[in-house]
């Protein structure tokens, strides 16, 4: 069990860890150059190069980049609990498609995104102290 101290540092770290990764993604031109990263990354890790993205593509990886960029500056500005449990659950879902990904790709950069995610998702749900602020 955790204190709530301890619980808000999760919500605030997870944010923070959210801000960094996903700031490249919000906009078609940082993503235009982190995506080159990422394929040779998952090269690197014996996988394929990426395939090509396209403006729809590119659209939606940009609306997913700056909606969790809205939400990360939420957490960090008030890292309450509440915000971790739905944190929690949206990693898990998150989690869940890139498995699912992983499954249909076995693309092995997949796994450098799925593990922290889900161990964000866990620690965030960590029962909290009851007697605890």
């Amino acid at each position: 069990m955790i204190s709530a101290i301890a619980q808000r540092r999760i919500v605030w770290s997870s944010a923070l860890y959210d801000l960094l990764l996903t700031a490249p993604f919000a906009t078609p031109w940082t993503f235009a150059l982190v995506r080159d990263h990422l394929s040779t990354l998952n090269m690197a890790l014996g996988g394929e190069a990426l395939p090509a993205f396209g403006p729809f593509h590119i659209l939606f990886a940009c609306l997913l980049g700056s909606v969790v960029l809205v939400w990360s500056v939420l957490r960090l500005s008030d890292p309450q609990p509440r915000y971790g449990r739905f944190d929690g659950v949206a990693r898990f879902l998150f989690s869940a498609w890139m498995a699912w990904a992983l499954a249909q790709t076995q693309a092995p950069l997949l796994w450098c995104f799925l593990i922290p995610e889900f161990s964000w998702g866990v620690v965030q749900w960590l029962p909290r102290r009851p007697n605890a602020a």
